[in-house]
């Protein structure tokens, strides 16, 4: 009977049943299975409500969505090209870093491809760039910034794990700059041999352009700064970002009206934050069972007899991931797998820090590898291009993600360099 119900979620799942059901579900079954009080789901979701730590998540989302609103991304892009215009692949460059600030800020790679796609595509093209080279980097680029402060993944990883947040924000600096770098430095050759005509475009100032932007590009930097030092908590730290952001888009640039657009936009904002926090719920009531089935501990056993070193992990883990990030979205990812795989990195050997880094890595790639990568579908909708046509679009950013995932795995030095300092 419990096999045949387990079958049945499992089957109403991939047809479409929401995550977080079929989560409970599963739960629910494994606690009746073992004579357990269902009882202990509700102690969960109690004790995630008593968690303070989470009160981050809305606060930095709502920052986020107040962020996409306006003119932030004319203002950043006008900066990212007053810095790397002048580069041959200079323009590729500017969607490139534009597209990571954005995803860092919102924490969600699919509002950085639907905010920023719209701007960066067109003038990509009208740069002279293919229209399918343009395609390839404007959906890759939704999952650059995942390393960088305040991320959403990164808290949520820390919460989970137990892995200090301050850590993991220093330690993914080093890391989400790498990847950022391999993939400036493959468009810069791109320009070069198609000779992407720099004197085309217009010039833009550095100073004006620092100036307009500055209120915003500091944000990350606050954040880090506050959160390494110790002044404040990164629950604190999201709070003094929503009051910074409202002050600058209110009082600055005046381009939101408190009266008729912030509402709409908390609305929004908090729908995300639901969807998060319930997937959270149960994910808790799910590992509660697990821990009390002792899978965890099997599954180490299994993985014992199969692999026996810390490179053969790693490389199983790599595979592993990429494979749960085509399938699930990142927050789902963190809340299901992460405690599964804690204690098989402790027991190879993998500092958790390292492993913070590296999931987010694993699950950036897994977002733009077909066949079911996430960032290749809402791009194929957004840009209403065929899913085929994106596939071969994404194929070439792809293999410089490959390269840059095979560098933070095999070197970890390159995540720990800045924890360590």
């Amino acid at each position: 009977m419990i096999t045949a119900a387990l079958i049945l979620i499992v089957i109403l799942s991939l047809l479409g049943l929401p995550l977080f059901l079929g989560l409970f579900g599963v739960a629910a079954l494994g606690l009746y299975s073992n004579g357990v009080n269902y009882q202990t789901i509700f102690i969960e979701v109690l004790r995630l409500a008593d968690a303070p730590l989470l009160l981050a998540i809305p606060l930095f989302t709502f920052a986020g969505y107040l962020l996409a609103h306006g003119g932030t991304s004319r203002r950043v892009v006008r900066l990212s090209q007053a810095f790397f215009g002048w580069l041959p692949g200079g323009l590729a460059v500017v969607a490139l870093v534009t597209a990571a600030f954005f995803t860092a800020i919102t924490g969600a790679t699919g509002i950085t491809i639907i905010a920023l796609g719209g701007l960066l595509l067109p003038a990509l093209i009208e740069d002279h760039y293919t229209e399918e080279f343009s395609l390839g980097l404007v959906t890759i680029s939704g999952s650059l910034g995942l390393h960088f402060p305040p991320s959403l993944p990164v808290i949520l990883f820390g919460f989970v794990s137990g892995v200090s947040i301050r850590d993991l924000f220093v330690a993914g600096v080093v890391p989400g700059l790498l990847i950022l770098a391999l993939c400036s430095v493959f468009a810069i050759l791109v320009g070069k041999k198609w000779k992407i005509l720099v004197a085309s475009r217009p010039k833009v100032r550095i100073l004006p352009a620092l100036k307009e932007a500055a209120w915003e590009i500091a944000i990350p930097g606050f954040v880090l700064a506050g959160i390494y030092t110790g002044i404040v908590t990164a629950t604190e730290a999201s709070a003094f970002m929503v009051v910074y952001v409202l002050i600058v888009k209110v009082v600055v640039f005046k381009e939101l009206s408190l009266r008729t657009e912030l509402v709409p936009i908390m609305v929004e904002s908090m729908k995300m934050v639901g969807a998060i926090m319930v997937i959270l719920a149960a994910s808790l009531a799910l590992t509660n069972y697990l821990v009390d089935a002792f899978v965890p501990m099997k599954l180490l056993h299994l993985i014992q007899g199969l692999v026996k070193t810390q490179l053969g992990f790693l490389i199983a883990l790599n595979l592993f991931l990429i494979l749960v990030g085509c399938m699930m979205d990142i927050f789902s990812a963190i809340l299901v797998v992460v405690p599964l795989i804690m204690p098989l990195a402790k027991q190879f050997g993998v500092h958790p820090v390292h492993l913070g880094v590296l999931f987010l890595a694993n699950l950036a790639i897994g977002y733009n590898t077909p066949p079911v990568g996430l960032n290749l579908f809402i791009a194929s909708g957004r840009f209403e291009q065929p899913i085929t046509r994106v596939y071969r679009a994404a194929l070439p950013f792809l293999l410089v993600l490959f390269i840059s995932l095979f560098l933070i795995t095999y070197f970890p030095s390159i995540s720990l360099i800045m924890v360590n300092h």
